[in-house]
């Protein structure tokens, strides 16, 4: 009788795992919990950072989508449990001109400004004329503190007027009682070296263009007049100053509203890019430096509230009004540092002149 050769071990082992596993059914694999889940991919996108670099972010570059990505080696990328890892704070990077996070303008804010808007889009046009001048007259306050630092005062409000060239081609004017009448916008002069030991030479300093922090009259005529599309612009354009973005812009907004003579449209579109502001919210009651009440809108950033004020029956703009947000050295909450009200817009045919009708 033959006999066969005995099968090695690794061959009985293999057989007896193959006729297990045909009796048996496969061990369940239990879900990971978020916890882990979230443990799990920080943990790869850490060793994968450390063998490779950092994440570049770049912008979405599709049509019609404004998350950012985030874009790195190729040892970084990773999937965990389904989930792509992006990034440490397990979220889209925020592509530039996106709205910032936190709390939305607030839906009372917004109803305040869209009734703001509506009124200003059946407003007559400005009626400036090639060569003249935009003419603004204002009260202003501002704050002051004594050299001991105490708290801040605000003075009686005072009379400010404004003659700014249309196209930006000539020197302004402020005019303000007991100071003497200030040139606006006029060339700077610089002194120049052509080298060491020259003699210093007697220049001018070139003027900055027109834009949404050096507005001229027929810059901001030309102003895009879709809110999403001005505030992109504005934030572009305020994004070089420092702190919070949100304010800048709805501070840019703001001295538009009042500095500037704007056509209807391009005021409607201002106050639909600010209803587009996270953090503006409204206040029931508050007056601008002529003592006229009305309702505001406001926003809080660096420990002060700004307020635009608005009549409750017209919906006209009134005035501005910065106060404390919280108790400083400077005061307690609710001090006023600042107000202003526009009391008068039209057209001049030279500065200091009064202006038409």
């Amino acid at each position: 009788m033959n006999a066969s050769a005995p099968r090695p071990h690794a061959d009985a082992d293999e057989l007896l795992r193959a006729e297990l596993a045909e009796l048996l059914p496969p061990p369940p694999v239990p879900e990971p919990t978020a916890e882990r889940d979230r443990h799990l991919r920080h943990a790869v996108l850490r060793t994968a950072l450390a063998s490779g670099g950092g994440p570049a972010v770049r912008p979405a570059r599709a049509r019609g989508l404004r998350l950012g990505w985030i874009v790195a080696p190729m040892t970084a990328c990773a999937v965990v449990a389904g989930v792509a890892v992006l990034a440490p704070q397990d979220g889209p990077a925020r592509a530039p001109g996106r709205v910032s996070a936190g709390p939305s303008a607030s839906p009372e804010a917004v109803r305040i400004l869209s009734g703001a808007a509506l009124a200003a889009a059946s407003a007559p046009a400005p009626d400036v004329r090639s060569g003249e001048y935009v003419y603004v007259r204002s009260l202003v306050a501002h704050a002051g503190r004594d050299a001991s630092g105490g708290p801040a005062t605000l003075p009686p409000a005072h009379q400010r007027e404004v003659w700014l060239s249309a196209d930006g081609s000539r020197p302004g004017l402020l005019r303000e009682p007991g100071a003497a009448d200030t040139e606006l916008g006029s060339e700077a002069p610089v002194y120049e070296l052509d080298g060491p030991g020259a003699t210093p030479r007697r220049t001018t300093m070139a003027a900055s263009p027109p834009s949404v922090t050096n507005p001229t009259h027929t810059y901001v005529a030309a102003l895009p007049t879709d809110p999403d599309a001005l505030l992109r612009l504005i934030r572009e354009q305020t994004r070089a100053g420092r702190g919070d973005a949100d304010q800048r812009a709805f501070t840019a907004i703001g001295t538009l509203l009042a500095e500037t003579w704007a056509p209807p449209k391009v005021t409607a579109a201002l106050y639909g890019a600010a209803a587009r502001i996270p953090g503006v919210t409204v206040l029931p009651s508050a007056k601008d430096a002529a003592g006229r009440e009305g309702v505001a809108v406001a926003r809080t950033a660096h420990g002060e509230q700004t307020q635009w004020i608005f009549d409750r029956t017209t919906s006209a703009f009134l005035g501005e009004r910065t106060v404390l947000a919280g108790s400083t050295p400077a005061g307690p909450a609710g001090t006023v540092l600042g107000v202003s009200a526009v009391l008068a817009k039209g057209a001049a045919a030279s500065p200091g002149q009064a202006p038409r009708g």
